[in-house]
C-alpha cells in the first residue's frame, strides 16, 4: 500500500517544478528521495530536486521541464510504496493504523471509534465517531493520548474537562 506523502498545490516557476503541500510531519523527507521515481497521480516519475520553502517543498522531475507541463500536475497526489517510508519511532504510528482504532477513557467507558486524523499546525486532532454518530474532536497531546494499542485496536485516552459527553 502506497503512503500520500504530499499534494501538488501549483506550478512554481517556468521550469517545471511544482509546490507541494507535504503530508508527511517531516517534510525534509522528500530530500531523501531525489534520484527515485515516485507516484504522482499513478505516473511514476524521477525527483530530480527537492527543497524546502516555508511550509511546503518545491519539487523538480526530470520529465516535467516547463511550466505547462507543471501546471497539468496541480491537484495531482504524490505518493510512495511502504519500502521507500522511513521507520518510525517506537511512539509514532501511520494514520492508516489509527483509523478504526476504539477510543475509550482511562476508566473504560467506550468514546467510539477513531474516524479521522486531522493534521494541523500545531497537533494532531483526533476525530472520534460516538455510539451516537456524533463527532467529538481530541488534541492528539500526550496529555490527552494515554496509550495506543494497534494489536488490540484500540486507544486509551484522558479527556479534557469539558470534552466528556
Amino acid at each position: 500500500m502506497d503512503f500520500k506523502i504530499g499534494k501538488i498545490t501549483k506550478a512554481h516557476g517556468i521550469r517545471g517544478e511544482v509546490r507541494v503541500f507535504p503530508t508527511t510531519d517531516d517534510p525534509s523527507r522528500f530530500q531523501l528521495l531525489i534520484g527515485k521515481k515516485i507516484n504522482v497521480n499513478n505516473n511514476f516519475l524521477k525527483l530530480t530536486n527537492a527543497r524546502l520553502q516555508k511550509e511546503t517543498v518545491i519539487l523538480k522531475f526530470a520529465e516535467i521541464n516547463d511550466r505547462n507541463a507543471s501546471e497539468e500536475l496541480v491537484g495531482a497526489v504524490i505518493s510512495i510504496p511502504e519500502e521507500m517510508a522511513l521507520p518510525l519511532d517506537s511512539d509514532e504510528y501511520y494514520i492508516r493504523d489509527l483509523i478504526g482504532l476504539c477510543a475509550e477513557t482511562e476508566s473504560g467507558e467506550i468514546l467510539g471509534i477513531l474516524i479521522e486524523v486531522m493534521q494541523t499546525a500545531a497537533n494532531d486532532v483526533y476525530a472520534i465517531e460516538t455510539p451516537r454518530g456524533k463527532t467529538i474532536l481530541i488534541p492528539a497531546i500526550k496529555d490527552v493520548v494515554v496509550k495506543i494499542d494497534i494489536t488490540e485496536r484500540k486507544i486509551i485516552l484522558r479527556l479534557p474537562e469539558g470534552l466528556q459527553e
